[in-house]
């Protein structure tokens, strides 16, 4: 096989990978094969239902902007499997990525350990990250926090808990605790943990790791931050209550420099030029801030939306959030094998939709938004069309 960029991807995304296995035994193994590159970074890990990504985003931006040499790894990704692992704010090369992935799957493969992608991917960042003696890593966890593949770090400069809410039920239990517990996974001994949450597991795991539990009232000025959006309030406030911290000797302008810079597609990202809004809202919790955002930013507007969902996702309750007797509605059965079909969308849609074709069929009015939203997994496809 060859082994470029395009062959690492179908590798990643082959049957026998592209699957959700919890668990820290297969991704420990390939690890202590590696040398347990993971032992030598230091990292910021995070945690949460919504707003993970953004904190992580702003976070790393800070670092970079005050010198240091800073990891990102977020997910999922857009457009390139490469947008996951960045430093100092550009992404992995392609050909990178393919050294790395094939690599280390073919270590796995000759120690007959399976690999979901997943773990796949958090091994190639580990070990690329340790490669390029990176000063922080800012590490999002893909699912959950106690069983995710980024919890094979035995500590960490902090931990940050973003906001709680019912999604992955199957996963991660049916209650906000069942849930809060799975995230105060990531909490270590004897290193803090952040929230604006003050859910009893994460308590008791502070108190039982002998760890500092930070409470952060989600009141920080958005004026100066780059990402828009009612909900940046929060994740602000988690990100600055990190950095202050863990770093606090960084000046207050290169604080204000990291805002000004941090970039996070899709989350809530408004192109002026096709009156168009991309967010990737794909739970309930999400559509509420999405339905406050345009409220708030764009109260004025008609709206048309693009909505498209993951089977496994409460689209009903989504859909009732979201739309009104007054809006346009387009549903997108997009290329996943999860994917909700129109037919599955409109039977619990109270309002009548037609099928998406491509946004150049939308005439661009300046008194119409046009909204894409519902699943990361569509946005692309989407965008593209």
């Amino acid at each position: 096989m060859s082994k470029d960029y395009n062959h690492a991807v179908k590798v990643l995304t082959s049957q026998g990978k592209f699957y959700i296995n919890l668990g820290l035994e297969r991704i420990e193994k390939i690890l202590s094969i590696l040398g347990n590159p993971q032992d030598n970074l230091k990292c910021i890990h995070v945690a949460g239902t919504n707003g993970k990504g953004s904190v992580c985003a702003i976070i790393a931006s800070v670092l970079t902007v005050s010198g240091r040499k800073t990891g990102l790894y977020t997910s999922p990704h857009i457009f390139e499997y490469t947008e996951r692992i960045k430093i100092d704010g550009e992404d992995i090369s392609k050909e990178k990525f393919a050294e790395y992935v094939f690599m280390i799957n073919e270590l796995a493969q000759t120690n007959n350990i399976h690999l979901t992608e997943f773990e796949l991917l958090t091994a190639v960042m580990f070990k690329y990250f340790s490669d390029e003696n990176v000063d922080v890593v800012v590490l999002e966890t893909g699912l959950g926090g106690r069983f995710d593949a980024t919890n094979v770090i035995k500590s960490n400069l902090c931990a940050v808990i973003t906001h709680i809410d019912l999604d992955h039920t199957d996963r991660l239990g049916s209650t906000k605790d069942e849930i809060a517990f799975e995230k105060a996974g990531i909490i270590k001994p004897g290193c803090p943990v952040i929230s604006c949450e003050g859910y009893e597991a994460i308590k008791d795991k502070a108190d039982e790791c002998n760890s500092l539990f930070l409470m952060v009232a989600p009141f920080e000025d958005t004026s100066e931050l780059s990402l828009k959006g009612t909900f940046q309030q929060e994740n602000l406030s988690l990100a600055l209550a990190a950095i202050r911290l863990v770093f606090p000797d960084i000046p207050q302008e290169a604080v204000l420099k990291g805002l000004h810079e941090v970039r996070h597609p899709c989350r809530f990202e408004f192109f002026k030029d096709k009156m168009l809004i991309v967010d990737g809202a794909h739970n309930p919790n999400g559509a509420i801030a999405l339905r406050e955002s345009l409220d708030q930013y764009f109260p004025d507007k008609k709206r048309r939306f693009v909505f498209g969902c993951l089977k496994t996702k409460d689209y009903p309750k989504m859909m009732e959030i979201l739309f009104t007797k007054n809006d346009e509605i387009y549903f997108y059965h997009f290329n996943n094998p999860n994917s909700a079909t129109f037919e599955e969308l409109q039977s619990k849609c109270k309002y009548p939709a037609k099928k998406f074709v491509s946004l150049d069929c939308f005439d661009i009015k300046n008194d119409t938004l046009t909204i894409v939203c519902g699943s990361f997994y569509m946005i692309n496809e989407v965008l593209l069309s």
